[in-house]
């Protein structure tokens, strides 16, 4: 099993969504998070005056799936979210030794299925 963690932008969030239930993946989970990357934030101008924002807003969207089926997963991400521009965000992928259900208590993949 695979946990993959997704930083999105946060008007993607819904074709994301959207695509990842199309294409079987039923559990997941979404936080509201912020942070920055290489760009180190961005540079406005509200009235004239010039002020940095170092924290973009993002989502975090959380999903553990079977082995087999991390990079249909992944690449349903990355199709959804990419726009091309500096900021669309990354994706990490870690090993899940183990997942219970807790209500049934079966294990592994069967507890994610």
């Amino acid at each position: 099993m695979k946990k993959i963690e997704a930083i999105i932008r946060p008007e993607k969030l819904e074709s994301v969504r959207k695509a990842l239930e199309e294409n079987g993946c039923e559990g997941l989970m979404i936080s509201e998070i912020e942070g920055h990357g290489k760009q180190k934030g961005v540079v406005q101008q509200w009235r004239g005056e010039k002020y940095k924002i170092d924290l973009m807003p993002k989502i975090k969207i959380e999903v553990v799936v079977c082995d087999n089926d991390v990079e249909h997963i992944t690449k349903v991400i990355i199709d959804s979210a990419k726009t091309g521009d500096v900021g669309d965000g990354k994706i990490f992928i870690y090993n899940i030794e183990m997942a219970i259900r807790i209500r049934t208590g079966e294990k592994g993949d069967k507890a994610i299925t």
